[in-house]
């Protein structure tokens, strides 16, 4: 391209770059991406089924958990089959406008994902801290608001951010640093004033990391006192134990996003594959994780397991 800029309309196919410095060990790099999206995908659709099914799950906590599910569901598929292509097929390009609609869906199911932990952290709050009013705070109907809520918010917020990116020329070449489209790395190759798009972005990031963040821990704060006031010790670990789950799934979900933007304040000489491989983690670690840590620390789910183990065995 040279320095002449071009606009995004007539922009040619992104490149996709995969893990910078491990072209020869792509076909072991494709193998981990498999198994983790198998892990993901098999245990969020079991997670669903298990809910749907089993009628000791029709409880406020578990339709927040199948949300979590449907979006660590959507943060999984939107990802998927650049980086199929890129790893197994080795094709590397992608439209301009696909890329678009890929940033879109990847950052939309990434804000929704910390709109549900926020409804989850209200879920715990209600259940320890009021719990006489739970079933009457948290009824279908609420949830199901909250839920729609949450999609209207990331949707909206998200909304303008392809349309901010298609103004923009075009100058520095067309390779990405990841195997999927992501805003930070669609500015990088454009040329053009991008003030707009970082003045925006930032604004999006204080409204839905930093907000939800803040009141999440609100929320622990809160519950943190209720329980201090139980006179009972085996009571206060019983009330610790149903947001165990939950505190699990929030640091697997916000300690990959702090890390990212510690390395990208603090170490911006780090080797290209640090970035990459902390992006990588942000995105697939949490779907991979929250089935696991909800299979093994409630114990509802794990006798929802066992059930459909017994029937397979009989």
């Amino acid at each position: 391209m040279g320095g002449q800029a071009h606009n995004s309309a007539a922009m040619p196919p992104c490149v996709l770059t995969g893990v910078p410095g491990m072209q020869t060990g792509h076909a072991w790099v494709a193998l981990i991406f498999c198994i983790l999206y198998l892990i993901s995908i098999i245990g969020n659709l079991s997670i669903l089924s298990l809910v749907v099914r089993e009628p000791a799950l029709h409880q406020p906590m578990y339709c927040f958990l199948s949300m979590l599910s449907v979006n660590d569901l959507g943060v999984s598929f939107s990802t998927l089959p650049t980086v199929l292509a890129t790893f197994c097929f080795h094709y590397r390009h992608v439209g301009f406008d696909a890329c678009l609609v890929q940033m879109f869906f990847i950052h939309t199911f990434s804000f929704m994902e910390s709109g549900i932990l926020l409804a989850m952290s209200f879920d715990r709050f209600v259940a320890i801290c009021d719990p006489l009013r739970y079933a009457a705070v948290l009824t279908n109907g609420r949830i199901l608001a909250m839920g729609l809520c949450i999609l209207a918010k990331s949707f909206i917020t998200l909304f303008p951010f392809p349309f901010l990116v298609k103004r923009l020329p075009f100058c520095k070449g067309n390779v990405l640093h990841h195997s999927y489209c992501l805003h930070p790395d669609l500015m990088k190759v454009a040329c053009g004033d991008i003030r707009v798009n970082n003045i925006y972005g930032l604004f999006v990031v204080i409204l839905t990391y930093g907000i939800d963040s803040a009141f999440i821990l609100l929320s622990y704060a809160l519950i943190l006192r209720a329980v201090l006031a139980i006179a009972s010790q085996e009571q206060r670990l019983k009330a610790l134990n149903t947001c165990m789950s939950h505190i699990c799934a929030v640091l697997a979900f916000y300690v990959p996003i702090i890390a990212v933007s510690m390395i990208h304040r603090f170490w911006k000489s780090a080797p290209p594959v640090v970035h990459v491989m902390m992006s990588n983690v942000y995105l697939f670690v949490p779907p991979m994780l929250n089935p696991i840590i909800y299979s093994v620390k409630t114990k509802e789910i794990r006798r929802g397991i066992l059930k459909v183990f017994s029937k397979f065995q009989s």
